[in-house]
């Protein structure tokens, strides 16, 4: 039986891949790198970082990342599959945006909610988080790799663990229509391991990504309210147009639940939405709410959820503003003219787009 030992924060976690079994023990710290990522970090951690950086840059997609590389991600669990059968390959992924100018990694727990886990890879819950864990892990290592392949020991990697909505458990494409019906309580049960487990592993602060409901955003909320106090997020919606979610609610109603809960979640946006529906929505979000802005849009593909492949669609897609290709700067600028102080890319982009948005970041700030 083959053991990897992977570091989280001030743990050692071993993770046996026949049982995914977790034992821990402390540990010192000796390199600046390390005393980064000691715990999650606090409300007043994140402004004061957001300060000195101005922008911070989100990473770019993973499972599709994946398949640009040959992996077969028709899966339920998509990412997960990758997660549990080859982990160092997602690891590879991590380092290349953090090489290619991203701060901040998002971890490979977007499918992996222990219920997902139990259902296609027949794992206990306790199994199931230990799994989510080693997703933490995965990204720390790369993060320590980065490090090591000379990425600035005082430049603060971050790593954001990933809670996908319940849209993506279903794997029907509903994480960008809302339309699942659950009570606040079910969706509370749904999340919690997943979230107990990125806690326990130190994520520096959690990613509550692709968002298409308000009861669901307010299931999560409350729950981070109640039983994760010391937990700081960020909170990304998906949208049905520039002032209302998937669902259908407005925006606004988003935001009063977002200013109730202001202690801990520490900035608000579009994830995976079209990247020119970016600017328009971003302005709006402006205009009612003080909290810090963030996008990182997809590639304005459109998934099929029948087919598991991504589809162009004319008249939202333009070619002359892919994210999957180089040529980031003609969108990034537009996203924080209109308010973004976090930026990145969703599905279908990649380490070129982070590389060529980082550069044009640079840029603009040596001007």
């Amino acid at each position: 039986m083959q053991k990897h030992t992977t570091g989280i924060s001030s743990a050692v976690v071993i993770l046996c891949f026949e049982d995914y079994s977790v034992d821990s023990e402390s540990r010192s710290h000796e390199s600046a790198e390390d005393k980064s990522c000691l715990e999650m970090l606090t409300r007043d951690n994140f402004n004061a970082l957001l300060a000195t950086k101005s922008v911070l840059v989100i990473d770019g997609a993973l499972a599709s990342e994946l398949e640009e590389r040959g992996h077969d991600l028709n899966h339920s669990l998509w990412s997960a599959k990758i997660l549990r059968d080859d982990p160092s390959s997602i690891e590879k992924v991590h380092l290349d945006y953090f090489l290619a100018g991203a701060d901040i990694a998002i971890t490979a727990s977007y499918q992996a909610a222990p219920l997902g886990l139990t259902k296609h890879f027949g794992m206990t819950e306790d199994e199931g988080k230990a799994m989510v864990a080693h997703s933490v892990a995965i990204a720390n290592s790369a993060r320590k790799a980065a490090y090591s392949a000379g990425v600035e020991s005082n430049r603060q990697l971050l790593l954001a663990g990933s809670v996908g909505p319940f849209g993506a458990y279903l794997a029907d494409g509903s994480e960008y229509r809302g339309d699942y019906r659950l009570t606040i309580e079910e969706l509370q049960n749904f999340h919690r391991p997943r979230i107990q487990a990125l806690v326990d592993a130190e994520v520096d602060i959690l990613a509550l990504e692709t968002m298409p409901s308000y009861n669901e955003i307010k299931a999560v909320l409350d729950l981070l309210h109640a039983e994760f106090p010391r937990a700081i997020a960020w909170l990304g919606c998906t949208t049905r147009d520039v002032a209302h979610l998937c669902d259908g609610t407005p925006l606004q109603a988003v935001l009063d639940l977002v200013h109730e809960n202001d202690l801990q979640i520490v900035a608000v946006g579009v994830n995976c939405i079209a990247s020119n529906a970016v600017p328009a929505t971003l302005h709006h979000l402006s205009q009612i709410t003080h909290v810090p802005l963030l996008c990182y849009p997809n590639s304005g593909e459109v998934w099929d959820a029948s087919t598991k492949r991504w589809h162009t669609e004319p008249s939202d897609y333009d070619a002359q503003a892919n994210p999957k290709s180089e040529q980031a700067d003609s969108l990034v600028m537009l996203w924080i003219q209109n308010g973004a102080r976090l930026v990145g890319g969703c599905c279908r982009t990649g380490p070129a787009f982070i590389k060529a948005l980082r550069a044009d970041l640079d840029d603009s700030h040596s001007k």
